[in-house]
């Protein structure tokens, strides 16, 4: 059952940020600077992961032509955002919730929080633009080989990359941005799934007979 498979591994990663931005605190304080960091520690290495979504469909070897063009501007736009929004998650996560839980009780933590925010906001803008990119050059990628079938997912996932710009994971509206993947990327592992799947039939149908 490789749709199945398919859409399992594809939906994982958006199902647990959505489960993590339940529990995220609102605020970065002395009093959760310890949930703070630990909770962006164990998000190091889930947020690359949402990449599945795209990297799944995409994994035919790209062809010389446009399609095959737009699959590995895919796989770099991924790549881009993979590493930019690591580095949100890592400055503005466990660094600034890191340096608020060993200021001195006599320090102003705004200013200690304020860079670190400032320099995480950058680094995530340019990693979720990077994969709305990667979204767009996926449907250009799947439209020739699938057809319409992509345009649903597609439509879902631009949606909720465009609110992943400003509402990471935070309640409530990030968990919602999270189950937008979740449902954007099954959407489209069912598109390209149903069509590998009868590829595969038609192959075993007409195989000579051993």
């Amino acid at each position: 059952m490789p749709s199945i498979r398919n859409t399992a591994i594809v939906v994982a990663a958006p199902l647990i940020l959505a489960s993590a931005g339940l529990a995220h605190p609102h605020g970065l304080s002395r009093s959760t600077s310890t949930d703070w960091t630990e909770l962006h520690i164990a998000l190091l290495p889930v947020f690359p992961l949402l990449t599945l979504g795209l990297l799944v469909p995409l994994r035919h070897r790209p062809r010389a032509d446009l399609a095959g063009f737009a699959t590995v501007l895919a796989w770099a736009a991924a790549f881009v955002y993979a590493a930019f929004y690591t580095g949100l998650d890592a400055v503005a996560g466990i660094a600034a919730g890191t340096a608020v839980g060993n200021a001195p009780e006599s320090a102003r933590l705004g200013p200690l929080k304020q860079p670190l925010y400032d320099m995480g906001e950058t680094l995530g803008n340019i990693g979720a633009s990077a994969l709305l990119a990667a979204v767009v050059a996926s449907a250009v990628a799947l439209y020739s080989r699938h057809g319409i079938r992509v345009l649903p997912g597609t439509a879902v996932l631009l949606a909720a990359g465009w609110s992943f710009i400003d509402s990471h994971v935070f309640w409530p509206r990030g968990v919602f941005t999270m189950l937008g993947f979740a449902m954007g990327f099954a959407l489209l592992s069912w598109a390209t799934s149903t069509h590998d799947d009868h590829t595969v039939s038609r192959r075993q149908a007409t195989a000579p007979p051993k």
